[in-house]
């Protein structure tokens, strides 16, 4: 398990991470979230103990990382991808933090095996791509089996295929009953893995809240409409309850009644619809709007521009 206790880190008089307290329980699947800047990273390097707080803690496993005499066989973690020896082999690499850290010699060939790597073990690790890179991470991360792992966008530079397979794997180790926390900029994909959400925004806490009560709060369904009689549509839907707005390019967007109960509507009053249907927010467009006061650099499109002109 990982907690951390009012964890704050300033460089001068910039604050990275503003007091900040959440919990990675055993069991789940914790996405880690939050635009860039948001103080992921920063996060991750001090319950590691890379990074010294300038107030509050981490623990693992109920101490400081730095007080386990076996730190990988308590977490297993995935920061930087490329941080490796860049002459050595992929095995060798595993090997010398087996012997480190007091982990059976056998231990690198089953990582290697689990991770894919087995045909390139004997590779230099400067010749890998940054999804090679990732697997030997990941090897790295479960190289002391231990209960608790934290990995820093894991699926950065996977293929498809590779993508998935990191999503069931992490996905089955939590099954196992080990606390699996992954930052990631991809909601689409935390949505298939995580169970719970912590989402951060200038290093303040936006959310702690498991992944059910996210989209039960923050995804909502509308249907769109589009008709030349839209007044009198829209009073005969608000007689039934309905709460009515207008919308882009000429739709009414209503909540509270679903599309078959507005097409029969709109038939028993003999207004013509030309395209009705349902839409809703994904959940990455709910995750864009809650962190979007907090996003440190906003890029604009050639359309922005325009319009500003």
């Amino acid at each position: 398990m990982i907690e951390a206790r009012g964890l704050t880190k300033r460089y001068g008089d910039k604050t990275a991470v503003d007091n900040l307290s959440f919990q990675v329980r055993p069991g789940h699947v914790t996405g880690f979230l939050g635009p860039n800047g948001a103080g992921k990273s920063t996060t991750m390097r001090m319950i590691l103990g890379l990074d010294h707080p300038s107030s509050g803690n981490a623990l693992v496993d109920g101490k400081p990382y730095a007080q386990h005499t076996n730190p990988m066989h308590e977490i297993g973690a995935l920061l930087e991808a490329k941080s490796v020896h860049q002459g050595r082999n992929a095995y060798n690499h595993l090997l010398c933090l087996a012997r480190a850290d007091g982990i059976p010699k056998r231990r690198v060939r089953e990582v290697l095996e689990l991770v894919g790597l087995q045909d390139v073990a004997k590779r230099r690790t400067g010749g890998f791509s940054l999804g090679m890179s990732q697997r030997l991470g990941l090897a790295q991360a479960l190289l002391g089996d231990p209960p608790t792992l934290m990995l820093d966008e894991p699926v950065n530079g996977l293929d498809p295929e590779g993508i998935r397979w990191v999503r069931e794997l992490l996905k089955s180790l939590a099954a196992e009953g080990r606390a699996v926390f992954v930052s990631s900029h991809l909601m689409s994909e935390m949505s298939l893995m995580a169970e719970h959400l912590v989402i951060v925004g200038r290093g303040r806490l936006i959310a702690d809240t498991s992944m059910t009560e996210f989209i039960n709060n923050n995804v909502h369904s509308n249907v769109r409409v589009r008709t030349p009689q839209a007044t009198e549509l829209a009073d005969e839907l608000a007689r039934q309850g309905a709460e009515v707005n207008p919308g882009e390019n000429g739709y009414l967007e209503v909540n509270g009644l679903g599309t078959d109960s507005i097409g029969d509507i709109a038939a028993e009053h003999r207004l013509t619809i030309h395209e009705l249907f349902g839409h809703s927010v994904s959940l990455e467009q709910a995750f864009m709007d809650l962190t979007r006061d907090s996003v440190e650099y906003h890029a604009h499109t050639p359309a922005d521009a325009e319009a500003t002109e």
